[in-house]
């Protein structure tokens, strides 16, 4: 599930996956040691497509697609590690297969069946397989390159595509299954197998039609660390359902690549627990990059076919405790939206699908739950759940064998549209029933983004990581071999060009623009409303909003250029402006280069590092430049006790730091401060809690170690711990988005972006001699793009926080430095930009602490 609603119905480091693909004789046991091994998809955010070619357009453009043998045809058998029982795995309880159970039988149905093929995608940060099926009517290697090419055309050249005789009588429509992305929300992997299997083994004329036409692919669990360990986020504790904007997680870019790769007409991503059963399409506020006219027709039509196909199963409110189904466009008014593009099937449609949807089967197993049913319970719950989820998916493949050429025929205007550069097109009233003026959301294209090189650009290395990004997602991107001028501004070579006139333009603009301030449109938001790269990673990124691209000398890439330089001479800077550079730094103090810190916060490297600095630039991509100024204090590396959440850990760990998790339990239990540098808290330590012997030794580190705090845990800890004298002022609870700050030119903020990132947004007043403000919010309102409203009463809204202090620093009367963050410099692992702040914020707490202020 997303998350509680207030509804009345609402219940409660990359691991490349290897593939051994067999051809498995009718009674063979093949041994998997003696075939080699190859990549059946891509394995990672961004990879280096020179080195691994795929099909490339008329114009040269690589677009990442089928990096596998695509004149391979089906079934392609792959004999799959088995791997050992675990009898602690959590899905046991409720008479659901475990994760070991998966693997022995997908090989008896690939062993059994020429419809079946299995493939692994990926590894989950555990290490775990990830496993897609794919269905579909056996094809020799002539045919399966055929449809390649065929869906190839639907997005290179979409004009002809439509006209193509062969794409609308030939053509297999692709479906993408996903199951199981929360972890403890286990039933759609059950009903994906009973599917699978009921497919694989039919022979009625409606099952061979569907087989012929489509291939159907099934992720048949996204999440097996979370089905095994009993939780909804994996193993890195990351909500996997909130990545897709930003691709931080192995999973996530396995699902990622499986879209591309497969170019979907239709998605279905199974969850729970909503009681009734939620069917996707949403509420508004709708996403404004959509095709929003092509989507609601297709995602409506399919979410009536399956609300049909599930009370078909006859479940009863009374005797079952099952409550019939309800589609938030229909039945809600607000709280359930596909604004922002970070939850699957928000994704899906930048990559063709024309109707993806959220399904919440409804009998709650998990949590209180799960601990606290007798099993049979849980086990009747979790048979309707699986029901339930075999019939959503029933449902949605009988609409796609009654639909398949207007779908195929939709997902081409969808590309249409984005090659030809044509306006947005608002959504006409009553195009579906209910369809109104609250769900008209229509955005608008620029004709291109440029992101500069040379001194117009903020950080090459920010650059270089948003280029491979955009990449990654498959958006293309061109580089100029020369210097040009472009919506009236001159740019050097070397510059990137995002030609907005290109099939998945939606996808470019809905990462690329400022976004919008939803907040005056509805009261009430399901997740975050403002997400901008352009604002929130780093680089320099312009708009432009009308020109001719055409006397450009550009050129496709299908990797960012290499940025990593060292000045010839002299003590060499580094700049700590982007997490590339922070990493580049703790790769230097590992090896034992004796860096200093600077004032202005960079550092200074001494000249007989150069050749380790030359190892790391070229690792990084980052730039030493010749020192200009002096050191003031030597750097070590740091090891920070952290009380945070998954996505705090993850992103210090990211960027080098050691880390090692505290909480009020860990430090009651005997925490030992030898070795630990700075204190970071932003959740799970509350200082009221700690016992004595805690308290005193976490008073003894105070005296010499740094803190730094976020959020309203790390303010009550601030407080609590007497530190810093400032009084924490929150905003919203849910206000959340992109925000316009004035930065200080102090050793956390100087240099930085004009921009943050925002949610439960806090600032501080009442500061006291010893507090420096390192940033403030903007003084004419500071909310760029998401959603921030003022309480009923008046209080906590953006114009309380106006040119408010939102980071500040100093030095308490024993000697701890202490830097206080109201924004959310790292949150899930997606503000790029920000992380410096923090990691600045580590080093200068270090070398200060100790100095009594």
């Amino acid at each position: 599930m997303r998350r509680h609603l207030a509804h009345p119905l609402v219940g409660g480091a990359l691991v490349a996956a290897v593939i051994v693909p067999m051809t498995v004789p009718a009674a063979a046991d093949p041994d998997p040691r003696r075939s080699p091994a190859v990549r059946e998809f891509g394995n990672g955010p961004e990879r280096n497509t020179a080195a691994n070619p795929t099909l490339r357009d008329r114009h040269g453009a690589d677009h990442r697609r089928f990096p596998w043998h695509h004149d391979r045809g089906y079934p392609r058998r792959t004999r799959l590690t088995e791997p050992p029982a675990n009898p602690a795995d959590a899905s046991l309880k409720l008479g659901l297969i475990p994760h070991h159970a998966i693997a022995p039988r997908l090989n008896e149905l690939q062993r059994r069946s020429d419809r079946i093929s299995v493939e692994v995608i990926g590894r989950s940060h555990q290490g775990r397989e990830l496993y897609l099926v794919t269905v579909t009517a056996p094809e020799s290697g002539a045919q399966a390159k055929a449809q390649a090419a065929m869906r190839a055309q639907i997005e290179d050249d979409p004009v002809k595509a439509a006209r193509n005789p062969r794409i609308a009588r030939e053509y297999k429509a692709p479906v993408f299954i996903n199951n199981n992305i929360h972890g403890n929300e286990w039933e759609g992997t059950d009903a994906a197998l009973r599917t699978i299997e009921r497919l694989a083994a039919a022979e009625d004329a409606d099952t061979t039609d569907l087989l012929r036409t489509s291939r159907l692919y099934f992720n048949v669990t996204a999440n097996p660390d979370g089905r095994v360990n009993n939780t909804r986020a994996n193993g890195a504790g990351f909500d996997m359902n909130r990545d897709f904007i930003t691709g931080s997680q192995p999973e996530v870019r396995s699902m990622r690549q499986v879209m591309i790769d497969t170019q979907p007409v239709v998605m279905l991503d199974l969850h729970g627990y909503v009681n009734g059963t939620l069917v996707e399409p949403t509420t508004p506020p709708h996403g404004q990059n959509y095709e929003y006219d092509l989507f609601i027709k297709n995602a409506y039509a399919n979410g009536l076919g399956m609300e049909a196909a599930i009370k078909a199963l006859g479940y009863d409110p009374d005797e079952d405790g099952v409550e019939p189904p309800q589609i938030p466009f229909r039945d809600w008014g607000e709280g359930w939206d596909d604004w922002p593009p970070i939850f699957t099937p928000q994704y899906a449609p930048f990559h063709g699908a024309v109707a993806s949807h959220t399904i919440e089967f409804p009998m709650r197993v998990n949590n209180a739950d799960y601990a606290g049913l007798p099993v049979d319970e849980l086990r009747r719950r979790s048979k309707i759940n699986t029901d339930i989820a075999a019939a959503a998916m029933d449902g949605t493949l009988s609409f796609l064998r009654q639909r398949r050429a207007r779908l195929v025929a939709d997902q081409i205007e969808v590309f249409r549209r984005g090659a030809a550069g044509e306006a947005a097109k608002e959504v006409p009233i009553g195009i579906v029933p209910g369809f109104g003026p609250e769900d008209v959301y229509t955005g608008s294209y620029p004709r291109a983004y440029v992101i500069p090189g040379g001194a117009g650009q903020r950080s090459a290395p920010a650059a270089t990581r948003l280029v491979d990004h955009l990449l990654a997602n498959d958006v293309r991107v061109e580089r100029a071999g020369r210097e040009f001028r472009l919506g009236g501004r001159a740019y050097p070579a070397g510059s990137y060009v995002v030609d907005m006139h290109q099939p998945k333009r939606g996808l470019a603009n809905v990462m690329l623009e400022a976004g919008a301030d939803i907040s005056p449109r509805v009261d009430s938001m399901y997740d975050i409303s403002g997400w901008s790269l352009a604002h929130l990673w780093g680089a320099t990124v312009d708009t432009v909003t009308n020109g001719d691209l055409k006397g450009l000398h550009v050129r496709p890439v299908t990797v960012a250029s290499p940025t990593g330089s060292v000045a010839a001479s002299g003590d060499l800077s580094l700049r700590l402006d982007d997490a590339k550079e922070v990493g580049a730094l703790n790769d230097l103090l590992r090896e034992g280069v004796r860096a200093r810190w600077a004032a202005d916060g960079s550092v200074v490297i001494p000249a007989s590092a150069r050749s380790a600095a030359r190892t790391v630039a070229d690792r990084h991509g980052v730039r030493f430049a010749e020192a200009t100024v002096k050191g003031v204090a030597p750097l070590r590396g740091l090891t920070v006790a952290a009380a945070g959440s998954g996505d705090d850990l993850f992103g210090l760990q990211e960027m080098g730091f050691t880390v090692k998790p505290v909480s009020t339990a860990v430090l009651n239990a005997g925490f030992d401060w030898n070795g630990v540098d700075v204190l970071y808290v932003s959740s799970g330590l509350n200082h009221g809690q700690l016992n004595e012997a805690a308290r005193t030794a976490l008073d003894a580190f105070l005296a010499k170690g740094g803190v730094v705090t976020r959020g309203s845990t790390g303010a009550s800890f601030n407080s609590a711990a007497g530190l810093l004298t400032v009084t924490a002022v929150a905003g919203r609870t849910d206000a959340n988005g992109t925000v316009s700050v004035v930065n200080g030119d102090g050793p956390i903020t100087g240099g930085a972006a004009p921009y943050s990132f925002v949610y439960s947004p806090r600032w501080f007043t009442d500061l006291g001699p010893e507090v420096t403000v390192e940033q403030r919010f903007a003084g004419r309102g500071p909310l760029i793009a998401g959603h921030w409203r003022a309480y009923p009463f008046g209080a906590g809204g953006p114009d309380a926080a106006v040119d408010q202090p939102t980071v500040v620093r100093g030095v308490d009367e024993r000697g701890a430095a202490v830097v206080l963050f109201g924004t959310e410099p790292l949150f899930r692992n997606h503000p790029k930009g920000l992380f410096p702040q923090v990691a600045r914020s580590l080093f200068w707490t270090a070398v200060t602490a100790g100095h009594s202020g």
